[in-house]
């Protein structure tokens, strides 16, 4: 019989499949972080893999770490040099400290109605949705044959562990056609100070979009998520203050500012993962690239198409969550607004929105 430390950390094959499973939100980005800038992908899957072991052996549950989206999509439009991306992580990751310790979670959370929260989640499960296809349809054989192996794997009377293998059919078909990436050795990040102008820059493009989103996915939105997969309540002002300790603690040492996310539990429940085992094994797993294989080529090696069928089931968890809604017209326009916009808009919003209804119904009532 299995004593309450092994409930906590197990590491079978389900465990496995759900650690391989979140890579689909970590990897375009990260990937497309270092193709655009002068980020090096050592330092920066060096933090990710500390991060996930961390949140595993903390939260004792699967806890996803991602690169912060904002911050990361306009690095990739090349509105963000290195320097500028160091400043926003510690800048953002002060912020959500101060925001976690200072109780201040509670008063936001308190503000904003679940309705909002599950709008959130559904406008990631549709923007989640939409990178899948654009990724399968980049790599339409083998992203549909990724996607029908998954499906396969629903009606089987075996462990799913599609993720595993699908993600082994990417690594041969990478291997096959680019060839054994060379060993590139880590070299040990060294501290990087941002000057005042990288603060500035940093924070005006990348922490002030960065915040709106972080409160709302990777702290609300997450926290609610546990609750419906798990059973389990975890403080937002814990999530909150992790998050901000990852930011500061990896970007000025040449990491990437990272924050938990729905869209990653999703990915990790989905398949497979039930137990803070699954965030070790991510976290072993980085850390090997890390070490040993963080050149340039191995970001080219998982096609694009089994991203995209691993973000495609995903986004389907994420749905499976968004309709449990008290208030299916706040959350559709909310994740209308989330989608066509983006996250921050349509929690923005949507919650002003709210609270001016609500203000008019309580004058007219006096």
């Amino acid at each position: 019989m299995d004593n309450e430390d092994d409930k906590k950390f197990r590491f079978n094959l389900r465990e496995w499949a759900g650690a391989i499973g979140d890579y689909g939100t970590l990897i375009p980005i990260v990937f497309g972080v270092v193709a655009v800038t002068d980020m090096q992908l050592g330092p920066i899957l060096f933090f990710f893999g500390l991060s996930y072991i961390a949140a595993g052996l903390y939260y004792k549950l699967p806890m996803p770490v991602e690169p912060m989206k904002a911050i990361g999509a306009v690095a990739i439009a090349g509105n963000l040099h290195a320097m500028e991306v160091a400043g926003a992580g510690i800048l953002t990751g002060v912020i959500l400290i101060v925001v976690g310790l200072t109780g201040t979670m509670k008063m936001i959370k308190n503000a904003v109605p679940e309705s909002i929260i599950r709008g959130i989640q559904l406008g990631l499960a549709l923007a989640l949705l939409a990178v899948a296809w654009d990724f399968v349809a980049q790599d339409a054989a083998v992203g549909l044959t990724a996607i029908a192996i998954i499906l396969a794997f629903t009606f089987l009377p075996v462990p799913d562990v599609s993720s595993l293998v699908v993600f082994a059919i990417g690594l041969v078909i990478g291997i096959v056609s680019r060839g054994v990436p060379a060993i590139a050795f880590l070299s040990w990040p060294g501290l990087a100070v941002p000057s005042l102008s990288d603060f500035t820059g940093g924070f005006l493009v990348g922490t002030v979009p960065q915040i709106p989103l972080t409160l709302a996915n990777s702290v609300l939105a997450t926290s609610l998520l546990i609750t419906d997969l798990f059973g389990r309540r975890v403080p937002e002002d814990k999530i909150v203050t992790t998050v901000g300790v990852m930011s500061l603690a990896a970007s000025p040492f040449g990491g990437f500012p990272m924050c938990h996310g729905a869209g990653g539990l999703a990915a990790q429940y989905r398949f497979g993962a039930r137990t803070g085992g699954s965030n070790i094994i991510s976290g072993v797993i980085l850390l090997l690239i890390a070490f040993f294989f963080a050149s340039p080529e191995s970001a080219q090696l998982v096609p694009y198409g089994i991203l995209g069928a691993l973000l495609f089931f995903t986004s389907l968890q994420l749905l499976r969550s968004s309709v449990q809604t008290d208030n299916k017209l706040f959350t559709f326009l909310t994740g209308l607004i989330a989608f066509l916009v983006n996250i921050a808009a349509g929690f923005l919003i949507m919650l002003i929105v709210f609270w001016v209804k609500r203000m008019v119904f309580n004058h007219r009532e006096d």
